[in-house]
This record gives structure tokens, sequence and C-alpha cells, in this order.
């Protein structure tokens, strides 16, 4: 046995198990993470997050993210905000702005505007091959079947792969059922995060989200983003997008299809503790 000290946070409803890999030594198998994620057993997350110093110039940390079923995932965008905020709260770093790197990607993170937290999310990236994604050739929409339906989709990896609808009522809409089954489609040889998108206005889209490894959650960043950057691309929406999760709202810009695409949003420290494992 181990003990672990850990920070319980918060990022528009994605709670995380943040833990410092800086001062502590950790080496968690996929099982004890399990563990760690079970709501009622354990500590409880949707994803843990593991901080990490780099030796890689201008990099200031490295940032591992595990689901609850214990799998590595590449992107984490509600995660970034609430790793910051641990960093800023750790007295880590004093920089206003942090580069990390993923598991893909190096993501940069700064204060935002009204104390929100804004991430640098990179570029969108809608070539199947990069997703990745099954197609012979880049779409705006594909039709992918799902039972005895073919659903319009727009497929778009933020760092980690998405499947994004448009429903007319997201109270109605199949999460429960199409999530589990979109994201192991075989269209998607890595899985992938199901999002659901309703239209509010061009400016505000309302969506919920069923994450690979963790099944629907309160809220996503990266499937904020994913469902921000096909509805503008569909001509449904225009920069700057509020995004309401059930868990809180989310702000995505992205003004020029050439330019990098902004997060910002809320994050909160919930409670430290330590527990052995």
């Amino acid at each position: 046995m181990k003990n672990i000290q850990f920070t319980k946070m918060d990022g528009a409803g994605n709670d995380f198990m943040v833990i410092d890999g800086i001062t502590q030594e950790i080496d968690l198998k996929p099982s004890q993470i399990r563990t760690l994620s079970d709501r009622k057993k354990g500590i409880g997350f949707d994803q843990l997050l593991l901080l990490e110093s780099s030796k890689k110039p201008g990099i200031d940390f490295n940032y591992k993210i595990h689901n609850a079923d214990g799998s590595e995932a590449e992107q984490c965008g509600n995660g970034a905000r609430c790793l910051y905020l641990f960093v800023k709260n750790k007295q880590l770093c004093s920089k206003t702005e942090i580069k990390v790197e993923t598991k893909n990607s190096v993501m940069k993170i700064k204060d935002g505007p009204d104390e929100n937290i804004t991430v640098d999310m990179g570029l969108p990236e809608f070539s199947p091959s990069k997703i990745p994604f099954k197609a012979l050739q880049k779409k705006s929409f594909y039709q992918l079947p799902v039972g005895k339906e073919n659903i319009k989709i727009g497929a778009v990896s933020m760092g980690n792969p998405h499947a994004v609808q448009i429903v007319e009522n997201l109270n109605l809409a199949p999460v429960l059922t199409q999530g589990p089954i979109i994201e192991k489609h075989d269209f998607f040889p890595k899985s992938c995060n199901a999002g659901f998108v309703e239209i509010m206005n061009k400016n505000h889209i309302s969506i919920r989200v069923w994450e690979r490894g963790a099944g629907e959650t309160l809220s996503c960043g990266t499937g904020a983003c994913a469902a921000a950057a096909v509805s503008i691309i569909w001509g449904l929406a225009r920069s700057p997008v509020t995004v309401s999760t059930r868990g809180g709202r989310l702000t995505v810009d992205w003004c020029d299809q050439g330019q990098t695409l902004l997060l910002s949003g809320p994050a909160r420290q919930v409670f430290c503790g330590e527990i052995s494992i």
C-alpha cells in the first residue's frame, strides 16, 4: 500500500482527480485507476490527471490523462484548465502562460476573461487518416451506419477523435443508446467520443457527450470544441460560440479555419486529500 496525495477538481461539471507526479513517485496500473474512479468505493472522477516535470526546452510540464476505465486519453480541454489552476495553487510555476505536453500534442494555457482560463486547443483535424476515421476522402460530413439508421456526422479530432451529430431536442437525444455504439464503431479504429448538439442560435449551442472510456459526462472540453467546429463548418454557428453543457458553460473561439481554436471556461478546486492504494 502507498499513500497518494491528490486534489479533486471540477471544470464545468467535468470532475478530475489531479495528482502531483513531481513531488511524488507515481506509477498507477489501469486496475488501480479503475478502483480510484469508483464513486462509491474510491474518489470518483471522469478522468485522472497526472502532472509530471518535462525535460524538453520550452515545455513546462507533462500532462497525462487517464479515463475512468484506466485507458490513457490523448487530450482533455476541461482537464487542462484544472491542471493550470492546480499548478497555480501549488505554486509550481509563476508564469501567466504555461505549455504542457500531452500524449500527442502541446497545449498553451493562460488566464482568460472573467476569471476563466483559456486553453489553445490547436487546429481541428478533419483529415480521416489523422482522426483516425475510415473514409476514402475528407468530407464535411459522413453517413455513419448505426443499427438500422444512417446518421449524418462530422468527424474531427481535437487531439482525440469525435463524431458529432445535430439533434432537434437534446433532452430526447439517444445519448445512452447510440453513444456506446458510436464510441466503439468500426469506422473509428481508436474509438471516439460521441457528441450530440442542439443549435440554439448562431452563437449558442447545447451539447451532451458520451466520452470514450468514461460514458456520458456533465461536460467535455474537447467535445465542446468539436461540436463548435463542426457547427461552424456546416454554417450553423459562428465564432465565438457559447457551449452549454449539463455542468456549465464554455466559450469556443475559432474565427478563422487557419487559426487555432481557443477554449475558455471555469475551473475550481473542490478538496484535497490522501488515499492509500
